[in-house]
């Protein structure tokens, strides 16, 4: 991963160098805003579940906001152990959606989500709106969600028998987020609960949104920042039993040692955003 230090460091360079560039810092801001971040993770943990083999990734994803509330953006990471993507065994996600303000602070954010999995086998795209509620409580930054994947052939269920293609099947996902500084300090705790109900078994190729049916998983960290960065650190854990997980082998596993890939682990991570 690339923190895009130096071109950070060229950019102030070029604008603080350049003519009138204290006027244009007063510049209003236009109608089109650009985000982005990138990061280094110890493990990919999507819904509590490691996509990497609880082993390091790279990601990183931009954002294009209108001031009217429309957004498109893009994220990647890679994988590894989870399925047999194929390919460049990266996930792709595409975004788009709608943001506004519903009062007292709160906002409204609706859209969907385009899973990819670029080069990979056959039938494992597939599409999730979502629907995302943000507010505060006291210094509390919180954030409900629901995501639901209506029914696709790559969420269904999956075997080798040629009955089972086409078969396809819905998953729905609730969460719910809450962040609060550390007044006189660089840190911010973080908290987040999320409920899966989908497939109960794996779908095409030995993927699956919810590989055991129906879970629960959590996490508790906290991020600390110094300087352009952002260091992280949580733990995240899963109700997935042991038994569970095993039924669902070798492909809901650790390749490196045949453990499961939902026990709790501490995850770290090193962010910058721009």
């Amino acid at each position: 991963m690339k923190f895009l230090v130096t071109s950070t460091a060229a950019a102030v360079l070029f604008v603080c160098s350049a003519p009138g560039a204290l006027a244009q810092e007063t510049d209003p801001p236009g109608p089109i805003t650009v985000s982005g971040s990138a990061a280094l993770v110890s493990d990919y943990r999507f819904r509590g579940v490691s996509q990497s083999d609880e082993e390091i990734a790279v990601q990183a994803g931009f954002t294009v906001a209108h001031e009217s509330g429309f957004y498109i953006g893009t994220w990647g990471s890679n994988l590894a152990g989870w399925g047999t993507f194929g390919g460049a065994n990266v996930e792709l996600d595409l975004i788009g959606g709608y943001k506004t303000d519903i009062g007292n602070g709160g906002t409204l954010d609706i859209g969907v989500t385009w899973y990819m999995y670029p080069g990979g086998a056959d039938e494992t795209d597939f599409a999730e709106p979502y629907v995302k509620l943000g507010g505060s409580l006291g210094p509390v930054s919180l954030t409900a969600g629901v995501a639901y994947a209506p029914k696709q052939e790559a969420l269904g269920n999956y075997s080798a028998t040629p009955y089972s293609r086409g078969q396809k099947e819905d998953n729905l996902y609730l969460w719910g987020d809450g962040s609060t500084g550390l007044p006189g300090t660089p840190v911010t705790l973080k908290a987040h609960i999320g409920y899966s109900d989908g497939n109960p078994g794996l779908g095409p190729n030995g993927t699956s949104v919810a590989p055991t049916g129906k879970y629960w998983d959590w996490m508790l960290g906290a991020d600390v920042a110094v300087g352009p960065l952002t260091l992280g650190v949580a733990y995240v854990d899963t109700d997935i039993s042991r038994s569970e997980s095993a039924y669902l082998l070798p492909n809901f596993s650790s390749t490196k040692d045949g453990g499961s890939i939902a026990d709790g682990q501490a995850v770290f991570s090193v962010s910058a955003a721009f």
